[in-house]
């Protein structure tokens, strides 16, 4: 981190995450085959979940330059709208559509989060090297794997053992961190930029979890993980301008980010960074719905034609699930949104055995006004099965399970429906994979024609042609208006 200040030279060497994260980055690790593979379907899929995205105006108001007049001709794109925007406030509005209806991938562990939410500050780096003037190359397709690759993982690996959430702080500080990392290798900065970057990444502590918990929830959870990417984008751009870097932003007594937030606990990486995130990602692919909760949903809908037509017999609906779930999604009373029912795991089982599917829809106003939910989440109860709670620890296993059984007033009951992984789990990708890409097609023509659509679908039959593709080329497909 070089400065004009001597006295620099007296500084402790930089805090080692950030040098095995910075070394990471700057080798540019492609990742195994498996994992471009994979990263393929993550990147068509984010984009899929903007457009669809784009349908509530909770979210479109968010969008567009901060002040009218502000776009920049040949600024990065935001997927379906007509904006061209500073890279800053593109990798919000990306990053704000991907992550809005809580429908794109998802990553459990300690921690957990959707490492997507990388691409805000990916694809608005990379779009905006492509089109700016006087620019000495075009960032290609497969140069956006590969960040995406690296970002995952570093959200990943970073979630496996540290539990933010148990002091209280926000997934999406780790989405600042990936992103920090990746954008400033894209914009040319070197391994101690990257560095520098990363410590201001660290510097700027955590988002609190209010807002995703009663009584606060409320759609800044839909639009954290945007305000993430784009801070990490501005961080990058001065990084790479050449802002310094700070040398123990984690382990300084007292002031550093272990001692002031994490109540002394280190921040570690639990393995080696590789390609493991991207390989083992969680796609949602039925129903946007917490992933915590996507296998009680399943086993519902796989009860609902026994349920559905006696909704008005039932005495109990009885939900074992992981002590997760049993903390972030098991509420009781009032649900004042659709943030907080799409985080209700009572909301969403007593949903899927009345109406037998959970869309989107199904969380806004006017389908949260049948009185028979609520009196339906009074009969939940939910316990932990310690053994759900020991296989989604395990790393080997990685399980996210649920079972549900109803029970009737006449004393009779539905058969127990146990679901160990869930549709968009490695162990489940054969059977989910195809259902991805028919999710993919409901996404595209939620906002474009069938012509439109079918070019952007046979962009994933040839890997090779498309990560030799341009990114600002790619964009185009997606943009209003396709170049």
């Amino acid at each position: 981190m070089p400065s004009s200040n001597p006295r620099d030279a007296t500084r402790p060497p930089p805090d080692r995450l950030l040098t095995e994260i910075a070394d990471y980055v700057a080798a540019r690790h492609a990742g195994s085959d498996e994992a471009r593979e994979i990263a393929r379907y993550c990147l068509f899929d984010s984009l899929g979940c903007a457009l669809l995205a784009l349908s509530f105006p909770a979210c479109t108001r968010l969008l567009g330059p901060i002040v009218p007049g502000a776009e920049l001709p040949s600024g990065a794109r935001v997927p379906g709208t007509p904006y061209a925007l500073d890279p800053v406030k593109a990798a919000f509005d990306i990053g704000t559509l991907i992550r809005w209806l809580d429908y794109n991938d998802t990553w459990l562990a300690a921690e957990w989060g959707h490492p997507s939410d990388n691409l805000g500050a990916v694809l608005a780096v990379a779009d905006y090297l492509c089109r700016r003037p006087g620019s000495p190359r075009r960032i290609l397709v497969g140069d956006v794997l590969t960040a995406m690759i690296q970002a995952y993982e570093i959200q990943g690996v970073l979630a496996l053992d540290n539990a933010f959430n148990r002091v209280g702080l926000d997934h999406v500080l780790l989405v600042r961190v990936a992103s920090t990392a990746v954008a400033t290798r894209l914009l040319g900065g070197s391994r101690d930029r990257i560095v520098a970057a990363l410590s201001h990444a660290w510097l700027d502590g955590g988002a609190l979890r209010a807002y995703r918990h009663a009584p606060n929830t409320g759609p800044r959870k839909s639009w954290a993980a945007g305000d993430a990417a784009s801070r990490a984008v501005r961080l990058a751009l001065m990084a790479v301008a050449g802002e310094p870097g700070y040398p123990s932003p984690l382990t300084a007594p007292v002031w550093g980010f272990e001692d002031a937030l994490m109540r002394g606990d280190a921040v570690t990486l639990a393995r080696p960074l590789g390609s493991y995130v991207m390989e083992n990602i969680l796609f949602k692919i039925a129903y946007p719905a917490e992933f915590h909760a996507q296998t009680a949903v399943e086993a519902s809908l796989r009860l609902h034609p026994n349920v559905g037509h006696r909704i008005d017999d039932v005495d109990r609906i009885v939900i074992e699930t992981q002590e997760p779930a049993r903390r972030i999604i098991d509420k009781t009373g009032p649900l004042a949104n659709p943030a907080d029912r799409d985080h209700c795991l009572q909301y969403m089982v007593v949903v899927a055995l009345m109406r037998g599917r959970l869309t989107a829809d199904d969380y806004e106003d006017a389908a949260a006004a049948d009185p028979r939910i609520d009196l339906l989440r009074e009969r939940c109860e939910v316990v932990e099965n310690p053994r759900f709670t020991a296989d989604y620890y395990d790393p080997d296993k990685r399980a996210i399970a649920n079972a549900v059984r109803v029970r009737f007033v006449d004393g009779s009951a539905t058969e127990r429906i146990e679901i160990e992984y869930p549709l968009g789990h490695r162990e489940r990708r054969a059977e989910g994979i195809p259902l991805l890409l028919e999710k993919l097609a409901r996404n595209l023509r939620s906002r474009f024609d069938s012509a439109r659509s079918g070019r952007i679908e046979a962009l994933l039959d040839d890997r090779g042609a498309l990560e030799a593709m341009p990114v600002d080329e790619l964009m185009s497909f997606w943009t209003e208006a396709q170049a």
